[in-house]
């Protein structure tokens, strides 16, 4: 299997410059590639990354949960251990152009899972050292903020790539299909996963989006919207590089609470802004043609 390869090329690991994270396309995934080129010439697979990503994510809500400043940065560098693996599962896969169905699906649930564990961890020990049952409710509003907020980014990301026809093993939403019933059967399964968990929100950020363009929908319109390069770096402050690179850093610096009023107020604060724009300034001006 190995043997056929040829030279790995970091450019053809990447998705997009335009519509991936700033954070992503300047820290991480220049990390992961590193990892990538080690890795390009072996037997792992893209898959088995995913599973380390996920293990880590997880190892991460154990340390948070001993509760020490010691701990908790350990914790805050395993959550950017799990980020740099999920970088590098995707740019492994791309390189290879070994897509997988599993993949995609194996990688989106293995998040919410990582999430829910690293959230519980964070909300049980401020609650429980503080006193204060509030801030265990605070941490569920933060893991029910990241979930839907990085839907939002990667509606607007999924979207661009399908315009510019790249990456189409990613749907903008994944309802089951006639051709997914016959195919792969653990794809199948982790699908219906997948659409209990995110099938809800790719549904709500389809009509989200109609509500920001006004209903507009013809393909001119459609292709400027999508493709605009300012909403997709303010939706992009969403995605889930950035958001763990706060988390990351508030561990580290053990700041766990400030974290958690973060991402409340500052990452919501975001999404806003993001719909503003959307649909206040960038509709306008395209309905205007000014837009090219």
């Amino acid at each position: 299997m190995t043997s056929a390869r040829t030279t790995y090329e970091y450019e053809k690991s990447l998705k997009s410059n335009v519509s991936d994270e700033l954070v992503n396309v300047y820290v991480l995934r220049p990390i992961a590639g590193v990892i990538v080129r080690l890795l390009y010439n072996t037997r792992v697979t893209p898959n088995q990354l995913t599973v380390a990503s996920t293990a880590a994510g997880l190892a991460a809500a154990a340390f948070y949960l001993q509760d020490e400043a010691r701990t908790t940065a350990i914790a805050g560098l395993l959550v950017m251990l799990k980020d740099l693996l999920d970088s590098a599962d995707g740019q492994l896969a791309r390189a290879r152009q070994q897509y997988a169905r599993i993949g995609r699906f194996l990688d989106s649930i293995g998040d919410f899972v990582v999430d829910a564990a690293v959230f519980a961890a964070i909300g049980w020990v401020l609650s429980a050292s503080s006193g204060n049952l509030w801030l265990l409710g605070l941490a569920f509003l933060g893991f029910a903020g990241i979930t839907l907020r990085v839907s939002y980014h990667v509606f607007y990301q999924t979207s661009f790539l399908h315009l510019e026809d790249k990456y189409r093993i990613n749907r903008i939403t994944e309802e089951v299909r006639e051709k997914d019933l016959s195919g792969d059967r653990l794809a199948l399964k982790l699908q219906r996963v997948f659409q209990i968990v995110y099938g809800w929100q790719d549904r709500f950020m389809v009509r989200l989006d109609a509500w920001c363009r006004r209903g507009r929908g013809d393909e001119q319109f459609l292709s400027r919207w999508y493709s605009d390069t300012a909403g997709l770096r303010i939706s992009g402050l969403v995605g889930m590089g950035t958001e763990l690179f706060l988390l990351m850093v508030c561990s580290v610096l053990n700041r766990l609470e400030l974290y958690l009023y973060l991402n409340s107020f500052l990452m919501n604060g975001i999404v806003v802004f993001s719909l503003l724009y959307r649909g206040l300034f960038l509709n306008h001006k395209l309905q205007r043609g000014v837009v090219r």
